[in-house]
Order: structure tokens, then sequence, then C-alpha cells
């Protein structure tokens, strides 16, 4: 008899996946309200802006490389998850003393990038008056790096364990850190330079790395991690192990940096616009990625829970637990895109009271209620296939869906067809629906193969 058969109560199984992705969603919104914050504080500095398109252009090249470096990293949680489904948590320990490795090794060029990134901004054509506040904008952000890059082994080493607390934790704990900060480093105060843009930076990097030390003692201090003793010793580098992380994370990496950089790609190209378009594109995009966090968080917890029934034996209940995520994601995503298609005034108000951002904004928030029901089912399709450590074909899927479809149409609509920042929301729209229909259809096809199988 399946544990399927066991736990048959839809109810039940759509509570437990809630209760694990809620502590996941609420650190996420807290992290992701970092930036939120960022934005509403850079709408009240004198030249909002262009501090509000320098945000918007020097966050899509943070996000574009963050996206990349999780995409790495999100290969220790499905092995942690199906290594804890089979009780094997010596190995597990193992997995993420390795991934300490990976972690140091990709910060490095994240680094270098952030750093260096002026040259970078002004090859790609982004308006002379954003390129300087953009570029000293990532690199005050640039020493949170490293932090970061350990902040996300640890979170997704814990997700993966099912213990999903320490993400709401050390995520509400960064907010609650990051408006001060940013009053008194953008705004000077209390003798500090008034910084800006800049300062807005620096308070980011020094909430990651009070993230990072948050993270360490928890790992340390909590029961639930007593089983695998991760602080007990030293381990090198074993080549082997960590070239098993890289193949299983390259996949997912390259998956969530195209997902990703279609939107970063698109901030930046509608940079090229000038910082009106730029700034109206920020704000819908900012509260569309906000919405975002709910699907997110859940699909890391069908992740989990898929990795789990994997490393049991049990296909059906695998699918069956990723079918209900889907569930569920419909769920929130219709409650996100009733708020975008019923608010948008008040959502943009939020950001600015400048009337030709507000008119931009709301324009395209209609965009972004509409692409909510595709972006909600792909990413938690994504997170179910890698529960199984299907990484590769997505791979492929997500490049012909986000670049060869999405990119290519919205850079048309927007620059050939004149469309302006409607050309490429339209782009998106088109990239994220194709990408759920072929996830979706990718991980029922592997799961009846599975079950098939035995």
């Amino acid at each position: 008899m399946t544990s399927i058969t066991k736990a048959h109560n839809h109810l039940a199984e759509i509570r437990r996946t809630v209760q694990l992705a809620a502590p996941v969603v609420i650190g996420q919104v807290a992290v992701f309200s970092m930036n939120f914050v960022d934005t509403v504080m850079a709408g009240r500095l004198p030249d909002r802006d262009v501090s509000l398109a320098a945000l918007g252009i020097g966050g899509a090249v943070w996000s574009a490389l963050l996206m990349f470096t999780i995409g790495l990293l999100l290969s220790v949680q499905p092995n942690v998850a199906q290594l804890d489904g089979a009780k094997r948590w010596d190995e597990a320990t193992g997995v993420v003393r390795q991934g300490g490795w990976l972690a140091l090794m990709v910060a490095v060029p994240f680094w270098l990038i952030c750093y260096y990134s002026a040259e970078i901004l002004t090859a790609l054509r982004i308006d002379p008056v954003i390129v300087p506040v953009a570029a000293d904008y990532l690199r005050a952000m640039s020493w949170g790096v490293p932090a970061i890059c350990g902040v996300f082994l640890l979170r997704f080493f814990s997700e993966g364990s099912g213990h999903t607390r320490p993400t709401m934790l050390y995520g509400v704990a960064g907010v609650m850190m990051n408006i001060p900060l940013n009053w008194v480093l953008m705004f000077g105060k209390f003798g500090a330079p008034a910084l800006g843009t800049t300062g807005c930076g620096y308070a980011t990097a020094i909430v990651l790395w009070a993230q990072l030390l948050m993270l360490l003692v928890y790992v340390q201090k909590h029961r639930h991690f007593r089983r695998y003793d991760l602080f007990s010793r030293f381990e090198l580098p074993h080549w082997g192990r960590i070239l098993d992380l890289v193949k299983l994370g390259t996949p997912i990496a390259i998956s969530v940096f195209l997902e990703g950089s279609l939107f970063a790609g698109a901030a930046l190209l509608i940079g090229r616009l000038g910082p009106l378009p730029a700034a109206g594109h920020m704000i819908a995009i900012n509260f569309a990625a906000l919405a975002f966090m709910i699907p997110l968080g859940l699909s890391s917890a069908v992740t989990v829970r898929v990795g789990n029934a994997i490393g049991r034996g049990d296909p059906v209940f695998a699918r069956y637990v990723g079918l209900i995520g889907i569930a569920v994601v419909l769920g929130t995503q219709t409650f996100s895109m009733s708020l975008m298609v019923l608010f948008p005034q008040a959502i943009v108000a939020l950001y600015t009271q400048d009337a030709a951002v507000t008119a931009i904004a709301i324009e395209l928030l209609v965009f972004a209620a509409v692409f909510q029901m595709p972006d909600g089912i792909q990413i938690c399709a994504a997170g179910a296939l890698r529960g199984i450590k299907d990484t590769r074909v997505p791979m492929f899927y997500n490049l012909v869906a986000y670049w060869m479809v999405g990119m290519s149409l919205g850079y048309y609509l927007t620059f050939h067809r004149e469309w302006g920042p409607s050309g490429m929301w339209m782009g998106m729209i088109a990239g994220l629906s194709l990408g759920s229909v072929l996830l979706l259809t990718r991980f029922l096809v592997r799961t009846r193969r599975l079950i098939r199988d035995g």
C-alpha cells in the first residue's frame, strides 16, 4: 500500500504543504521587502527618477547574478531532501560541507562583476545619466556577496531537511535592520553622509552579513540539526562531490538565470528608453516580484515534499504532492492577480506621486496581472521537477520559453513595432505561458514513467 492511500485527505496534504511553505513565503516576502523598502525610500530622494531607474538597473544586474548563484546552490536542497527521506543524515551533512566550497567559488565572479559594473552597463548602452548611480549602488552591495552565498547555502540545507523556520527568521530580522540602516545611510542621519542609492547598497551588504551570522548560530544551536552535526569537523574540498553538485546545479542555475535574466534583460532594455519608462517599469516589476515570493516559497516546499517521497521510494506520492502544490499555487495567484487589477492606483502610490511615472506603472501592472497564473505554475512545476532531480530538460525548456520566445518577442515589439515598455511585457507573458505548459507537462510525464518503472 502506498503512502498516498494512507493519506488521501486532500485538505490534510494542502495543510502540510502550506505549513512547510508558510515560513519560506514569509521569509522571502521579508527578504524581498528589503528591495521594496529600498525602492520606496529611493522614491523620496531629491533625484527620484534617476534614483529609481538606477535602483532598477542595478537591481536587475544583481538579480541576474543572484539567480545563477541560487540555482547552483539549489542543488543542495533536493540532495538533502532525498537523503533525509532515506534517513542518510551523515551523507546529507557531507553534501552541505562540499556545498560550502561551491558557495565560495561562485562568490568570486559574482563580486567582480558587481564591483566593476560601470563598464558593463556602458556596454549595454544604458542611459549615461543612470550608469554612474547604478554602478555605485552595485559596488556598495558587492561587499555583501560572500555573505549572501553563505545565507543561501544554509537556507537550502535547512529547507531540504524539512525545517523552514530559519528562512522566516532571518528574512524578518533583515528587513527590520534594513529600514533604519537605509534611513541613516541614504539620507545622512546621525552625522553620516547622505549617500543616496549608494547608502542603500551599503545597508544591504551590512544586513547580509548579519543574516549569515544569525543562520550560523541557529544551525549550530537548534536541536533539529543535531543529527547532522554540521560543524563537528572541517572537510577539504572533495572535487568529485562538488562536481556532482555542479552537474545537478548547473542546469538549475541556467534555468533560474534564464527566467531571472528575462526580467533583468527587460529592465536593461527598457533602460534604453530613458528614466521615466525605466522608473515606471521598476515599480510594476517590483510589485510583481513581491507577489512572486508566494509561489516561489511554495515551490521550495514542493521540492522538499517530492524529494522526501522519492527518497522513501514512493513515486506515486511524489506525483500527488507535486499536484497538490500546483493546486495551491492556483489559489495564491488568483489573489495576487485580483490585487493588481482592482487596486493599481493604490499600489503605485506606495512608490511615487510623480504623475508621469504613475501612468506608466499603472499600465504595466495590467500586464503583471496577466502573467500571475503562468508564472506561478511554471515555478511550482520547476520545484517539483527539482525534487526528482530532473533539471537538464527543464533547462532547455526555459531557454526556448524565456529567451527564444519571451525576450525575442519583447525586443521586437518594443523596438521594431515601437510599443515601448508594453512590448517587453507582452514578450514576458508569452515566455512565461509557454514555460508553464512545458514544465507542467514534463512533471506529469516523468512521474508517470517513475510509477510505471516501479
